[in-house]
């Protein structure tokens, strides 16, 4: 079976070296690149599994190489930053990043984090969860589809995962620190807002496919997958 490929990206070479050396021994290939041109050129020229992306380098802003990754497929992203404001989170999260890192990191959790959305975006990995259908709406974790209307809508595997588990609990009410328990796991260290942008980017995809179903917030708990009776 061929190694996974990672690509680093950081301007900081001798972070990059560290990573690299943890990464290898762990049994992953990686790919170094050290401003934002250079990861977009070794994005196209290599198709790693997944990219480590710093935010502050030169040329081009993490920020920018994130938008332009996720506008070409969903190739998971792990943003890397030094900021660790709410905003900054959440923008990251917005462009379509996987996760992020707040610097400075320990080495093993960067892997550990590695290792968790790799598997939370394998194709087939939550195959045993079959398909959900309501009216309009298909959302099939097999083949990591979503289909509105009958029409294929592109999503990364974290927003097919959170519609999935709660249209399968349809008008149950569930708490964000419940959804990133039991849609992102016990790897994830990030906050609770995460499951708003989730949601936010969702509504955008399905707005106007049903007046059967919506994705409703419960004002002081949380979010459920409301279905009228």
């Amino acid at each position: 079976m061929p190694k996974e490929k990672i690509l680093i990206v950081d301007d900081e070479q001798n972070i990059c070296e560290l990573l690299r050396l943890y990464l290898n021994k762990e049994g992953y290939e990686t790919v170094l690149a050290y401003d934002g041109e250079a990861a977009l050129a070794a994005f196209e020229q290599q198709h790693p599994a997944l990219v480590l992306l710093d935010v502050m380098m030169p040329k081009m802003d993490g920020w920018e190489v994130c938008r332009r990754i996720r506008a070409a497929g969903d190739t998971p992203v792990i943003m890397l930053t030094a900021k660790g404001e709410t905003f900054d989170k959440v923008l990251g999260l917005e462009l379509g990043a996987d996760d992020y890192v707040v610097k400075p990191f320990d080495t093993k959790e960067v892997v550990a984090r590695i290792k968790a959305v790799l598997r939370r975006c394998a194709p087939g990995e939550e195959a045993e969860g079959g398909v959900i259908r309501f009216d309009n709406l298909s959302v099939d974790l097999s083949r990591y589809e979503l289909k509105v209307k009958g029409k294929t809508v592109d999503a990364p595997p974290k927003e097919l995962e959170l519609l999935y588990y709660l249209a399968s609990h349809p008008n149950r009410v569930f708490t964000r620190d419940q959804l990133l328990d039991e849609v992102w796991g016990f790897e994830y260290y990030g906050d609770s807002r995460t499951i708003d942008v989730h949601i936010k980017r969702l509504r955008e995809k399905l707005e106007g496919a049903s007046d059967q179903w919506t994705l409703k917030t419960v004002w002081g708990v949380g979010y459920k997958f409301e279905v009228k009776e």
